[in-house]
């Protein structure tokens, strides 16, 4: 049978949820010092940096599969002109806020996951990149989107897993007049990396942590007339409430029963990130 709307709803909430928690935590960001207002959200380490950007990438990438006949769930395909970041979760975040299932006022979910796409579609312009293994210097102007899914498979892949990035890396130089072969592509793999991750990712992060987080409490604030609905005490042990969830009718598939109970468990508790500002000064340039 087809995945009903409720069932992908449900699919596409708790994965959203989950990945978000997997880059906007304690583990990967030091503790919010002075409050939640006009903040710099700072890693851990370079390591953490880098985890986050691995799991947005993911965020930010197609939805696929190897079996003929659409993609998984019965998911609808973006239009053959869509933008970049309709080619990503947001999208179905998106449709959810156009024909939402389980509140109807979706606006904490619709609202952020189009600021965030505007802002992935806006360029990063970056003045006087030098690439000294093809002794280029250069202004360049490209994508946010582009480059971030760029850093986040370098942050994942070693360079012979990199070619498609490579073929992007060297069409950005010929749009820019500097044509180079893709063999001299991969030399230049470690020099965009450290421009575009180290740096300009770097100077990003706090707003890319702040755009994900009001996703995820928006999405905990849409599912409280649902949680409220169906979550069910059935008796008690050792003074512990044991419970249940009334799944709705409109969920029968057994991975979509699975994961609307795992998404009420989630809206049991606020996020354990709190909501946050980051500072004007981090969202000024490139």
């Amino acid at each position: 049978m087809p995945f009903t709307e409720t069932e992908q709803e449900a699919i596409i909430l708790n994965s959203v949820w989950s990945m978000i928690d997997d880059m906007v935590n304690f583990a990967v960001f030091m503790p919010l010092r002075g409050g939640t207002k006009d903040i710099n959200l700072m890693p851990k380490t370079a390591d953490t940096q880098r985890l986050f950007n691995v799991v947005l990438g993911d965020f930010l990438s197609p939805l696929s599969t190897r079996q003929p006949g659409g993609l998984p769930f019965d998911l609808p395909q973006p239009p053959p002109d869509a933008r970049a970041s309709d080619r990503t979760f947001l999208f179905y975040l998106r449709k959810i806020a156009e024909r939402p299932k389980f509140n109807p006022r979706p606006d904490g979910i619709g609202a952020p996951a189009a600021a965030f796409s505007d802002w992935l579609e806006a360029d990063s312009y970056v003045e006087d990149v030098w690439l000294p293994s093809i002794g280029v210097e250069l202004n360049l102007t490209i994508r946010r989107i582009t480059w971030l899914k760029i850093c986040g498979n370098i942050a994942k892949h070693n360079f012979a897993r990199l070619e498609r990035n490579v073929q992007t890396i060297v069409s950005i130089l010929a749009a820019h007049g500097h044509t180079v072969d893709e063999g001299m592509g991969y030399a230049v793999l470690p020099e965009f990396w450290e421009w575009f991750h180290t740096h300009l990712f770097g100077y990003h992060l706090s707003t890319v942590a702040e755009f994900l987080n009001n996703i995820r409490w928006g999405i905990f604030e849409y599912l409280q007339p649902e949680f409220r609905r169906a979550y069910r005490v059935t008796s008690y042990d050792a003074g512990v409430p044991v419970y249940e969830f009334d799944i709705p009718s409109q969920i029968s598939a057994p991975i979509a029963k699975t994961m609307y109970w795992d998404l009420m468990n989630m809206a049991r508790s606020q996020p354990y990130f709190p909501r946050f500002t980051v500072t004007s000064g981090l969202k000024q340039h490139f």
